[in-house]
């Protein structure tokens, strides 16, 4: 365990904390496996509904790998079998939002796709500059980008290197929601909080369904959501669903 990566538990919300502002929280490979050790926490936690993941200090949400991190590992092999920690954040089942502020590069920016929502600051600088250093990036960029923003504004980004700054992010769809620096953490736990207010069946089922639709055919992904539709009649939270609209009342999920 390192104390550059923090964890904590309120209110049915993880909160994992990149806490190396100093180097613009570029990720080490020991807070690689620290992150997967958490992620994976968090995930079996029953008390942890949503996943809030944010970077210390305002100048960067993670620069990404730490380039003298990268020159420790003993072969290619050793490389090869590292602790993908944009992994750790795409593995988690449960909904997962980031919050942006500052430098957003290579595998941090790898690690803010990973996440199902993005809430980014206006101070918000996207970029994927691997190409410059000679190699490509390995934690996801090169698959996700074209699938939110496009081939042709993937490639612009993964081949030139270049930054892109918040505005025009948005604009392409790298985030979900833009607002002042000064707002981006009390969004985005406002929207933790009111996720993990819902059954945390039915949220699962919803990501597990979204993110079928990105690798399977319309037949195929139309019949995932139909049985994600019948676990969730089967877990029983659909009646207290029905009842509080029945009773015009806000629904409490136990579960």
């Amino acid at each position: 365990m390192t104390t550059e990566i923090l964890y904590s538990v309120a209110d049915r919300v993880a909160e994992i904390v990149l806490n190396r502002p100093q180097k613009h929280n570029a990720m080490t490979p020991e807070m690689a496996a620290t992150l997967q050790e958490v992620c994976a926490k968090a995930d079996k936690d029953d008390d942890v509904r949503v996943v809030l993941l944010r970077g210390a200090g305002d100048r960067a949400f993670c620069s990404g790998s730490d380039l003298n991190g990268l020159a420790k590992y003993a072969s290619p092999w050793h490389f090869r079998n590292r602790v993908v920690y944009e992994n750790a954040i795409r593995n988690i089942k449960k909904p997962v939002i980031v919050a942006l502020k500052g430098w957003v590069l290579g595998g941090g920016g790898e690690m803010a796709l990973a996440a199902d929502i993005r809430v980014s600051g206006r101070s918000a600088k996207w970029g994927f500059p691997e190409v410059t250093r000679g190699w490509v990036g390995g934690g996801g960029a090169s698959q996700m980008l074209p699938r939110l923003i496009g081939y042709g504004q993937a490639m612009r980004m993964l081949l030139t290197g270049e930054f892109m700054d918040a505005e025009e992010a948005h604009r392409l769809g790298l985030s979900e929601v833009l607002v002042d620096d000064a707002e981006v953490e009390s969004t985005a736990r406002e929207m933790c909080k009111k996720i993990a207010g819902f059954s945390p069946v039915a949220a699962q089922s919803v990501k597990a369904a979204v993110r079928a639709a990105m690798s399977t055919s319309l037949e195929a992904g139309l019949r995932y959501e139909n049985e994600m539709n019948t676990l969730c009649f089967s877990a029983g939270d659909h009646m207290e669903g029905i009842n509080a609209f029945n009773e015009k009342r806000t629904g409490e999920f136990k579960r």
